[in-house]
């Protein structure tokens, strides 16, 4: 049996990791969204975070290293995945589903928050819904997008962009390299 599609893979993955890390504009957009996230933090406000299938299970994964612990043992932060599974599905049944997100936000969100509003191909519905309320309440919107950063891209404050136009998974892999180097600037800041 022949290896070389497992290789391909590999191969795929290290080139567009390295065109994302090769490019100072990415860890520059990174900094700068830690930086809005320790800021926000330190004023007593929380970061809100939402995605779609793998990308909630990477909102979700954000959210509780933060409220948890990442490597540190430090206090609790303030994050908040999206993903209530009561909240969802009411909320999907009564007003549809691109509003899950928004709703959400417009209840718990307050100015000074940051909502970390991620969509592999920038356009899920409810993904640019969440950061139009977002902005309306004066939320820092933080995107982690993929391909051309889609719709998602203009109502970002910050816009962290994976440099693929393939399929998603390549674009995931970057995303949680980009949530564990946030997390890591916020504890960093915390210490």
């Amino acid at each position: 049996m022949s290896t070389e599609h497992i290789r391909q893979h590999f191969e795929d993955a290290a080139r567009v990791l390295n065109d994302f890390f090769t490019n100072e504009n990415n860890l520059m957009a990174i900094a700068e969204a830690g930086d809005a996230m320790v800021n926000a933090l330190s004023f007593g406000n929380k970061i809100l975070s939402c995605g779609n299938g793998g990308s909630m299970c990477d909102a979700m994964h954000f959210a509780e290293e933060l409220s948890g612990r990442y490597r540190d043992d430090r206090p609790a932060l303030a994050a908040i995945s999206i993903s209530d599974p009561s909240h969802m599905s009411c909320v999907g049944n009564d007003y549809g589903y691109e509003y899950v997100f928004s709703r959400y936000i417009e209840g718990l969100g307050r100015e000074g928050d940051v909502l970390l509003a991620i969509s592999t191909s920038g356009n899920s519905g409810n993904v640019l819904r969440a950061a139009e309320a977002a902005r309306k309440l004066g939320i820092t919107v933080v995107g982690l997008t993929g391909k051309d950063g889609g719709k998602l891209a203009p109502l970002c404050d910050v816009e962290i962009r994976a440099p693929w136009d393939g399929y998603a998974d390549r674009i995931q892999e970057i995303h949680i390299k980009v949530i564990h180097s946030l997390i890591d600037h916020i504890e960093r800041a915390d210490s």
